[in-house]
């Protein structure tokens, strides 16, 4: 009786959601997700026909609670991991979990327009693509399909920094290190490249958090956001940053044709 009323409760807080929860709240809310499926109490919210029926009628920005930028692996299904349901979570998956081009336009775009307050940017134990990246940095790669070289190219500087400040992790003992290496790259292109994550992030208006998730015990390993308020800084010192939050804006140094 006790577990039926506490599932209640949080269905509850779920479902009142409508107005956009403060990141600190929304972070709560993934925790304790997190916490429900490590332990084996998911109640799987807002899954039924009744919340189906609702978002086909419904803006999802009305709901969604955070953006997360995660790998493509099949062992790493974001709703499941975080014990979320349908329009609960904004979710881009990629192998990797890079933040290149289409990933940080649909990331703006769950900030920007889902209105999400928070954004999580996920890597995970035993990632085949920064595995890759690793050995052939390593010099003991293999050959790639056409188009994995420029899909995985951001994992490239993760991983060279994950050699240089690991010396004495030899050969594949160096790919954890490269897996929170990549994380904090993704957080850096991120900002980097897109002057409305900056902004909203400066504004306090967001909060950008990196994780790890251990496929094995399902325990998501929340990032020091130290390291996030350091790489934002290292992003609006950058002269090589994007400026333009908006298409079609031009550079502040353009010079204006009459």
């Amino acid at each position: 009786m006790k577990k039926l009323f506490a599932a209640l409760a949080v269905s509850a807080m779920f479902s009142l959601a409508v107005a956009t929860p403060s990141a600190e709240d929304a972070l709560k809310m993934l925790k304790e997700g997190n916490e429900r499926m490590v332990s084996g109490k998911m109640i799987h919210p807002n899954s039924d026909a009744a919340r189906r029926t609702l978002a086909a009628t419904s803006d999802q920005g009305q709901f969604a609670y955070a953006t997360i930028l995660s790998c493509s692996d099949s062992r790493v299904p974001a709703e499941y991991i975080f014990d979320a349901g349908v329009m609960d979570l904004f979710v881009i998956r990629v192998a990797g979990n890079v933040a290149d081009t289409d990933e940080i336009g649909t990331i703006e775009y769950g900030i920007a327009h889902v209105n999400t307050p928070v954004v999580v940017i996920m890597g995970h134990s035993g990632c085949g693509a920064v595995k890759a990246v690793t050995a052939a940095t390593q010099g003991h790669g293999h050959a790639l399909e056409y188009n994995i070289p420029p899909l995985v190219d951001n994992i490239g500087p993760a991983v060279e920094r994950a050699i240089h400040e690991h010396k004495d992790a030899a050969g594949t003992a160096v790919v954890p290190f490269a897996i929170e290496e990549n994380v904090w790259q993704s957080v850096s292109d991120l900002f980097t490249k897109s002057a409305a994550a900056r902004r909203l992030a400066l504004e306090g208006k967001i909060k950008v958090v990196g994780a790890l998730y251990d496929i094995g015990t399902g325990n998501v390993n929340w990032l020091p956001e130290e390291k996030v308020t350091k790489l934002l800084s290292a992003a609006e010192a950058n002269p090589k940053k994007q400026t333009k939050e908006f298409a079609g804006e031009p550079t502040k140094d353009a010079k204006t044709h009459h």
